[in-house]
């Protein structure tokens, strides 16, 4: 129950970010005004960006935890788990990069 009530708290507040960015003016790009009337969907890339993040954080969190138990039941094979662990995470980190990299440059009107 308490992972149902953080849940739904991170995403009432990546809703709440996300409007506010998108009511903002931000500086005009070419060929466009720069209102939120112009870029209706924009705000679900702050919601794409987050619900990314979130991902990557429960797949490492997920990870370390398996991680930590193999190594607890294993002791001898310690440093290959851990090795493959850390691989794994900046693996799980650089697809996240480059999802938040990729909705950041989307640009609704084209």
């Amino acid at each position: 129950m308490k992972f149902v009530k953080s849940a739904a708290l991170v995403l009432a507040l990546l809703v709440l970010a996300a409007a506010q960015a998108s009511a903002q003016a931000t500086a005009g790009a070419a060929g466009t005004t720069g209102t939120a009337a112009d870029q209706p969907f924009a705000r679900f890339n702050g919601i794409g960006i987050g619900l990314a993040i979130i991902g990557a954080g429960l797949g490492i969190g997920r990870l370390t935890a398996s991680a930590v138990e193999s190594m607890a039941r294993q002791p001898e094979l310690a440093a290959t788990i851990q090795t493959a662990m850390i691989i794994s995470a900046a693996l799980i980190e650089g697809v996240t990069f480059f999802a938040i990299i990729v909705l950041g440059f989307i640009n609704p009107n084209s």
